[in-house]
């Protein structure tokens, strides 16, 4: 080998090492179970009661964007023209947030996509911008990143991610985990700039002893064809049995990217592309009580149960069902509803508000 030769491929040995530091450096690596610090201020904080009503709200808020765009991801091809929203927009639409959250005032309230540090969102804490305005309703809170990365190089972004669930609660949390869902397929080096969806578990204590379990989670909107969706599926299915095997009540909500039975072919052919005919969501509903039910996102008044309304300027208004809370069968369900009427140029989501009873004492 000649000295030339050695030279040459002993910088580029450096140089591959230098860039795989950097890239090591830039980005996050949870692991699969992280014990998440909890906020709650316990004197106003009371404990949950065995057989108390709970409402519950799950929304996903579009990191406060509004409806006033197309961005780059709403098109199949990634040609929507919008980077990022402005300043202005974001706080309009944080304070529709807050407006919406208080004429409502669930006891527990899962929200998605709420940005910290993130480029897309100039720099915001999203989470701490609204429990500012939501002091006073939810002493308790804990929360979890599904993406984040000092440096994403997408030329849409070209700088920091920070996207989160948030978990806010009127009564005690006593404890909180950060659970890793199966990621999407990809090459070594995008995988590390890709977002890890999780699943945000909370325990609430009961004032018997037991514990009521919450889930809030933002699944991969993911390509059919690819094992991503159903493992997440699969995963999360795994864990509500576990709860149903120990005897404990639990909840779980939040932007599942799925559609229900029956919505698949009503969409337009050309808006099928990313979801299944078969939904992975089948695993769920085969086994667990949801909102909203089949029978109401597919129904004669499923247009009552739309929760997305894409960021498309041919579609004037929700056209799927994506959002959803599903339960324990030991806890009863009340009533639910979609707030639609004045909550679709908030977000390209609505929320999903139900009313429960806990299970009572034994």
């Amino acid at each position: 080998m000649t000295r030339l030769l050695r030279i040459t491929l002993l910088s580029l040995l450096i140089i591959a090492g230098l860039f795989a530091a950097m890239v090591y450096s830039l980005t996050w690596r949870p692991e699969p179970k992280e014990t998440l610090p909890v906020s709650c201020v316990a004197p106003r904080a009371p404990t949950l009661l065995p057989g108390q009503a709970l409402k519950v709200m799950t929304w996903n808020v579009q990191y406060l964007a509004g409806k006033n765009y197309v961005f780059w991801y709403d098109t199949a091809d990634g040609s929507g023209p919008d980077d990022r929203p402005t300043v202005e927009d974001m706080a309009a639409s944080l304070d529709e947030v807050a407006r919406v959250i208080r004429d409502e005032q669930p006891d527990i309230l899962l929200l998605q996509e709420l940005d910290e540090k993130a480029k897309p969102s100039h720099y915001q804490d999203q989470l701490a911008l609204l429990q500012e305005r939501l002091v006073d309703l939810y002493p308790c809170s804990a929360q979890a990143f599904d993406w984040k990365a000092d440096f994403v190089p997408d030329w849409h972004i070209f700088g920091s991610v920070g996207r989160k669930l948030a978990t806010l609660s009127r009564y005690q949390i006593e404890h909180a985990e950060r659970l890793q869902l199966p990621a999407s397929e990809a090459n070594i080096l995008s995988r590390q700039f890709q977002p890890k969806p999780a699943l945000l578990l909370t325990y609430l204590p009961l004032s018997d002893g037991g514990q009521l379990a919450v889930l809030n989670t933002r699944l991969d909107g993911d390509a059919p064809g690819r094992s991503a969706v159903l493992e997440q599926v699969q995963t999360t299915v795994k864990l509500l049995d576990k709860f149903e095997g120990r005897g404990t009540p639990w909840l779980i909500g939040g932007d599942f990217n799925l559609l229900p039975l029956g919505q698949f072919l009503r969409l337009d052919a050309g808006k099928r592309g990313q979801y299944s005919p078969d939904s992975e969501l089948h695993l769920l509903w085969d086994k667990y009580p949801m909102v909203p039910s089949n029978s109401q996102s597919s129904g004669i008044d499923r247009e009552k149960w739309l929760t997305h309304f894409p960021n498309d300027p041919s579609v004037d208004g929700p056209d799927r069902t994506l959002d959803y809370l599903f339960y324990s069968p030991r806890i009863k369900r009340v009533e639910a509803k979609v707030r639609q009427e004045d909550t679709l140029r908030i977000s390209n989501h609505l929320p999903v508000i139900a009313r429960f009873l806990l299970p009572a004492a034994p």
